[in-house]
């Protein structure tokens, strides 16, 4: 019995959930809310719940059962969440002040699930980080208050367990995963001292040599920071605003790494520009960023921060992992054109390139095979809809709604880890229910004087192919030493000379050549102690070198230009004014 892995739609048409691969048919478990006020949805880390405000209520229902279990009167709602175990809900209002100027009541609220009450309300003024960090098991929860981070533990939140004081924390992360929880937390550089992040082990707070581990830098006004599933280690985007030396709109971007273990580097990233994105492997060994000016980058890197596979250069944005780490897709969206790139990532093989044009959101499905892309409202107001493919490139379900109706999000219902097994990567495209559109290629405008004639490729850039940066084996991990460098240098210049000598033998009026290669192909060059006069004579055997291969074009029917006659006749004199340097005459 294959599980369906519905799809939740939310929209201007109301809030409905489709069955996933392979039926596509409106869910039946879940009764369409057709009011066009629906402003938040969220699922259950298990996807076994599913809460959403209607600009009336904000209900939760058992996926499953296809039950009503509460039903909140929070009309006002646009942010919801369920700590990880489904035990309590998190609600969040926009926070607004009293007519009389006097403090606002408390906007966030966090709700019991087994009775329904509401265990704790808090005043969160900003949209911006408002919902509280559970560790996995709930047994810690944490929020920002006033630049301070506060831990509640087994979700009593009249109790503040413990408080971590830097500073100034500005963000943090709780890590993912089994006990004992780790904390990364931000601390923005003020008055000429360096931003910095930093890991500690909950609940060991105590001063900086508590921390597991530090990294700090300047140029940072904001930081993401990413864990990896085995909370090992930190990746840290940290960028500025403004890019001071004015190389992009983007900022500039830097990206650092942190262990666990106290371990820390800057990635080295081979081009220069933004950094678009950057994804852990759900194996937790490799990273994969995407970056530099168009057209940009990718990598996948090691804990070392070593490059393991360089896709190349691409018309690219961001990269996903498949939810069991075997596939890897790059994307350009946003002002990109949609251009998706498929690769099986233990074999580093390319699957599929298909294109999503105008897409605002992608997902991988949690059975790992199936990929939704979507056009949202407010970021583009026509043609949206959604589309399911299969990796292998197969449109196999598209729906647009009609015109005058908006999609504001779509996403699938998530499964916890292990409940869809990993398969075998597929390269050969599964059939799928709409003909494959081969997109035209976009053709470059041309004059109108110009359209009848060939057409001449000009390339603004190289383009760069993928390669595996892994060391081959038999091959040496170093690179070649300064002799061994010295000595190939020496066997390409003796190669050249050879090669010269061969070109020059059986042509042309003997007599005037063999004194002149003479003088050219002397190595070592000699030296006459006065640095001018070598000068000199360089730059005179470049000429007579330069004359010599116009002769050959001469000799092979060439016609000549003007100048290039008159710098032949010049030749004896030239080789009259380095015999005499020569002589020291």
């Amino acid at each position: 019995n294959e599980l369906f892995v519905p799809l939740a739609v939310r929209g201007s048409e109301g809030l409905y959930m489709v069955n996933g691969p392979p039926s596509f048919t409106e869910s039946v478990a879940f009764q369409r809310d057709s009011g066009k006020n629906c402003k938040a949805v969220a699922f259950s880390k298990d996807g076994s719940l599913f809460a959403w405000c209607n600009g009336e209520k904000v209900n939760v229902v058992n996926v499953t059962r296809a039950e009503l279990l509460h039903s909140f009167d929070l009309p006002k709602t646009v942010c919801l969440e369920f700590s990880p175990k489904n035990n309590v809900l998190a609600t969040w209002q926009a926070y607004a002040t009293a007519k009389d100027g006097t403090a606002g009541v408390p906007n966030l609220q966090l709700h019991d699930l087994r009775t329904g009450k509401c265990l704790k309300s808090f005043v969160q003024k900003k949209m911006q980080n408002w919902c509280p960090c559970w560790a996995d098991d709930e047994s810690i929860c944490a929020r920002n208050v006033n630049n301070e981070v506060h831990f509640f533990e087994n979700n009593n939140f009249n109790t503040i367990a413990n408080k971590l004081h830097l500073q100034k924390v500005s963000d943090f992360v709780l890590s993912p995963g089994a006990q004992p929880t780790k904390v990364a937390v931000y601390v923005p550089g003020s008055k000429g001292a360096p931003s910095f992040v930093r890991l500690y082990q909950y609940p060991n707070f105590g001063g900086p040599q508590s921390a597991l581990a530090n990294k700090s830098f300047f140029k940072a006004d904001k930081v993401t920071m990413l864990w990896n599933k085995k909370a090992t280690a930190v990746l840290v985007v940290a960028s500025t605003e403004v890019d001071k030396s004015g190389a992009s709109y983007y900022g500039e971007q830097a990206l650092h790494y942190l262990a666990a273990s106290g371990e820390s580097a800057v990635v080295q990233l081979p081009k220069n520009g933004p950094i678009y994105d950057v994804a852990w492997s759900p194996n937790s060994v490799e990273f994969c960023a995407v970056y530099g000016f168009m057209p940009a980058k990718a990598t996948v890197f090691n804990l070392k921060c070593d490059p393991v596979f360089d896709f190349g250069t691409g018309p690219r944005n961001a990269a996903y992992y498949s939810p069991h780490g075997h596939i890897l897709v790059l994307a350009g969206f946003g002002n990109l054109r949609g251009q998706m790139e498929v690769w099986d990532v233990r074999n580093y093989k390319l699957i599929s390139k298909p294109v999503a044009s105008d897409s605002t959101y992608f997902a991988w499905c949690p059975d790992g095979e199936h990929i939704v892309t979507a056009t949202c409202a407010p970021r583009l107001r026509v043609s949206n809809g959604y589309k399911i493919w299969h990796y292998t490139g197969s449109v196999l379900h598209s729906y647009e709604v009609p015109s005058d109706e908006e999609v504001w999000q779509v996403l699938w219902q998530p499964f916890l880890d292990g409940v869809f097994p990993e398969r075998a990567v597929k390269y050969q495209a599964v059939p799928g229910e709409l003909p494959r559109a081969e997109p035209r290629p976009a053709q470059a405008y041309r004059p109108p004087a110009l359209r009848n004639k060939p057409v001449t490729s000009s390339k603004l850039h190289e383009d760069e192919p993928p390669q595996n940066m892994k060391p081959q084996l038999g091959g040496s991990d170093k690179p070649p030493s300064k002799t061994a460098l010295k000595n190939q240098r020496k066997h390409e210049a003796k190669k050249a000379a050879k090669q010269e000598a061969k070109a020059d033998a059986p042509q042309g009026p003997a007599q005037v050549r063999t004194p002149q290669n003479a003088l050219l192909n002397t190595v070592p060059a000699m030296t006459t102690g006065d640095p001018e006069v070598d000068k000199k004579i360089k730059n005179l055997k470049k000429k007579l070198k330069a004359i010599e291969q116009l002769k050959e074009q001469a000799a092979a029917g060439k016609q000549l230009e003007k100048n290039q006659v008159e710098k032949i006749q010049k030749e004896a004199a030239l080789l009259k004014e380095l015999e005499d340097l020569e002589l020291g005459v």
